[in-house]
């Protein structure tokens, strides 16, 4: 088997002189990053319960440790059978509202829950996975007791999909399992039988992204359909008896019509791709009854490693079940070939087919720019269509009726980036049928929105009339703090549920009487971290040279005297916008509660650093050309930042250092490369060479061959050599995100190294593009305090 483990071997002589043993920061920090975090939590399809889940989001290095299989972009754990899983999900509260009780499920004795456990459509059963020692279980428990289950004796399998879904009566669950009686996973030969080989075919153009853990030969492809083979099984949960519905097959999506009797299924086939992930491999889709026998064959696609950039699929896509009909399908099909560039009156448009499905599909309508989605209201046969225009960066939402597509009406037509005006998203309700909708009153829909704005977010409940547009806010979150709407709860729409929260208070959910506004607190989550509360924080907003407005949240130590010159540490990642107007709208809140998680620049503010998270640094302009002037808008708007908060006298602008992650990785290496402003830089997990993302990165549109330019003059590899402040480079070892790999950070080191400048290389072993095992959190902490330190706090005398 092609398993990964740690290989730190591979890298042994970048680091003959390097430390090789974990650090931890100061005890203070190490114990706020261990304190266990609020819970995450799960609403009850009858909002009446708040299913809250304990969890550890920093594991021990050996869960990420143990060896899992890159295949076709996934990363399986074969002792398990399942998707490699760094999170430990710890416990299981159910909190009711009606009652004002509440009910600690109970676990199995052994095992260790698998993800987020799932609430039965009737609110009363929550289903779970159990990891064992060789498989994941099924577990259900009663919401009102606590008292859990293992449903038959089978294995789940969740690497092509959910392990499991309940079905509308509440008993039955539809589960991918293991197939039955299979033998042990293969062992191929270590010798090889022969070269791996992959062919193009001249005028086929295959301008994929640079995909990381993808299939690399016959034994991989071996692998990837035993791990992945399921049987597609009902389960009950009353009884534990099961019905198999499938032969084993690897089944990418299984979805059941509204009303039970029909199952849409897509299934992947060889051939496989050595070039793109699973979801782009051959597959077909088809309709299935109850017994699991064909009804239709939909559609069957080939390797679909030929999108255009930015484009979609040629063939019909985007399947899916219209609420508040038995068994109607609808599905689009793109008319210009799925390429954006080529000129058409309409993008796609899209078909319908009513079951027996005998028939021919029929068109229901043409669409003029790419569909987006549809979200179906409680009226039937009334949706919300919306499409985008990506010249414009544009979207666009219709009311539209089925029975009559010409007549739609347009109901929010705005930019893709438009903060300010964004209507938010629609409030589902699961209806006795079984179908989710958009909760309304009357014609009138809820909407639960961000609420930006130029003081920062304020979000609100608000009533919008889909026939005419009329809105009315019915909950606005208070001044000076941040409560948002969660959901409805009662049975005469006047009660909700919010997230509360503000600078100084953690958030917690109260249950609000829309009509006196009498609260009332379900839950008491503390502080975890009590002794930082003296932070200060503030939404700042300056502007850039060239007029676009910026903003970003400063946060000052405890102690700090007015007057005082601190230095600072700047976090950022770059956006881009089609226009100055949305670029420079704020988006976020100084009124949220601030927590100290993982490996957070926040931390700066426990080392006397000012620190200013999510500096603005907007690339604006249009979309076929904004990154010829990447380098001047970012250090344009870094340049403002500091010129701005040195002008309020708190900090010293010659001991200033800039970080970030990923792209802001990328605008980190370039910042020290273009600009004298910084002291240092901390970059994580970032690409430095763009010519190893050669069919675009971020929203860029063009390739390297139609940029050359511009692709060499962004990239800090090509300029390593004006990198004369240090720069501290940070990798995952197993980075599987796109783009991204381990050896951007190692080339753009030793490159650095080769040019006489000051950088260090860590590499951490098991971590991805983000870090997890707590040993890599608090080592990482500690790596940037040190350089931090080491060289933020030197004063250098400039000209």
């Amino acid at each position: 088997m092609r398993l990964k483990i740690c290989t730190l071997f591979l890298f042994l002589p970048l680091f003959l002189s390097a430390q090789n043993t974990y650090k931890q920061p100061s005890a203070d920090v190490t114990n706020i990053v261990l304190a266990p975090p609020t819970p995450m939590y799960a609403i009850s399809p009858a909002n009446d319960a708040i299913l809250l889940v304990d969890y550890n989001p920093n594991p021990g290095i050996a869960t990420l440790a143990e060896p899992f299989l890159p295949l076709a972009g996934l990363r399986i754990n074969p002792r398990l059978n399942c998707r490699q899983n760094t999170t430990e999900y710890t416990g299981l509260t159910v909190r009711w509202l009606v009652l004002d009780e509440t009910v600690k499920i109970q676990l199995p004795a052994e095992g260790k829950l698998a993800g987020m456990p799932k609430w039965s459509p009737d609110g009363r059963q929550i289903a779970f996975g159990v990891n064992k020692t060789n498989g994941v279980e099924l577990w259900v428990a009663e919401a009102w007791t606590g008292k859990s289950r293992r449903i038959g004796s089978f294995m789940l399998n969740d690497v092509l999909g959910p392990a499991f879904t309940w079905l509308d009566d509440s008993d039955r669950l539809l589960v991918r399992m293991i197939t039955p009686y299979r033998g042990p996973a293969p062992d191929p030969a270590a010798i090889p039988t022969g070269p791996t080989i992959d062919e193009t075919t001249t005028g086929k153009l295959a301008q994929v992204r640079t995909y990381q853990d993808l299939l690399q030969n016959p034994n991989d492809e071996i692998l990837f359909e035993y791990f992945g083979a399921s049987v597609l099984t009902l389960a009950h949960s009353s009884t534990g008896r099961t019905q198999q519905l499938s032969q084993p097959g690897l089944y990418l999506d299984a979805e059941w019509s509204p009303d039970e009797k029909y199952l849409l299924v897509t299934t992947l086939r060889r051939p496989f791709s050595y070039n793109v992930p699973f979801e782009d491999f051959s597959r077909k889709t088809e309709i299935w009854d109850t017994r699991g026998q064909v009804v239709r064959t939909l559609s069957e696609s080939p390797v679909t490693d030929d999108i255009p950039r930015q484009g979609v699929e040629k063939g019909p896509r985007r399947f899916q079940w219209q609420a508040l009909h038995p068994a109607r399908l609808l599905w689009v099909e793109a008319l210009d070939g799925g390429d954006p560039t080529n000129k058409a009156e309409f993008r796609d448009k899209i078909m319908l087919l009513d079951a027996p499905f005998t028939g021919e599909p029929r068109e229901l309508m043409l669409v003029k720019h790419r569909f987006s989605g549809l979200q179906w209201t409680a009226d039937k046969d009334i949706a919300l269509l919306s499409e985008f225009n990506r010249d414009r960066r544009w979207r666009t939402t219709y009311r539209l009726d089925l029975n009559n597509p010409a007549a739609k009406t347009v109901l929010f037509d705005l930019s893709a980036n438009d903060a300010y005006n964004n209507p938010g998203s629609p409030v589902y309700k699961k209806l006795p049928s079984g179908d989710w909708v958009i909760a309304q009153d009357g014609d009138w829909a809820w909407f639960d929105c961000p609420g930006a704005s130029p003081e920062g977010e304020f979000p609100r409940l608000d009533k919008i009339n889909l026939k005419t547009g009329e809105k009315k806010t019915v909950f606005r979150c208070p001044p000076n703090v941040y409560e948002k709407f969660v959901m409805f709860t009662g049975k005469d729409g006047q009660q909700i549920v919010t997230s509360y929260q503000s600078k100084t208070e953690p958030p917690n959910f109260f249950k609000v009487n829309l009509k006196t506004n009498e609260r009332k607190t379900l839950t008491a989550f503390k502080d975890p971290a009590p002794q930082l509360t003296g932070i200060e924080k503030r939404l700042v907003k300056y502007t850039r040279k060239d007029g676009v407005p910026l903003s970003g949240t400063l946060y000052l130590p405890p102690g700090y005297k007015s007057g005082q010159r601190l230095p600072l540490f700047i976090w950022a990642y770059p956006l881009e916008y089609s226009d100055a107007a949305t670029a420079g709208q704020v988006r976020g809140s100084e009124n949220t509660f601030t927590f100290y998680r993982g490996d957070s620049p926040l931390f700066f503010a426990t080392q006397g650093y000012a620190v200013l998270m999510n500096a603005t640094m907007p690339v604006v302009g249009d979309p076929e050309t904004m990154n010829n002037t990447f380098i001047e808008q970012i250090t344009a708007s870094g340049r403002a930042a500091i010129d701005y908060l040195d002008s309020l006298g708190i900090i010293d602008r010659q001991r200033v250092g800039v970080g970030g992650h990923s792209y802001g990785a990328f605008m980190t290496a370039n910042l020290l490369a273009h600009s004298d402003d910084y002291a240092f830089g901390i970059a994580r997990s970032g690409a430095y060479n763009r010519s190893l993302t050669p069919f675009g990165f971020q929203s860029e549109r063009r390739s390297f061959w139609e940029a050359t330019d511009v692709y060499m003059n962004v990239s800090p590899f090509t300029h390593a050599d004006k990198i004369k402040k240090p720069l501290l480079l940070i990798h995952g070892e197993a980075d599987n995100n796109s783009g991204t790999f381990p050896i951007q950070s190692e080339r753009l080191f030793q490159a650095i190294k080769g040019n006489g400048g000051t950088a260090r290389l860590v590499m951490l072993p098991h971590e991805s593009h983000g870090y997890r095992a707590r040993e890599s959190v608090l080592h990482t902490l500690a790596e940037m305090f040190e350089w931090a330190n080491k060289y933020g706090t030197v004063k250098e005398n400039k000209p």
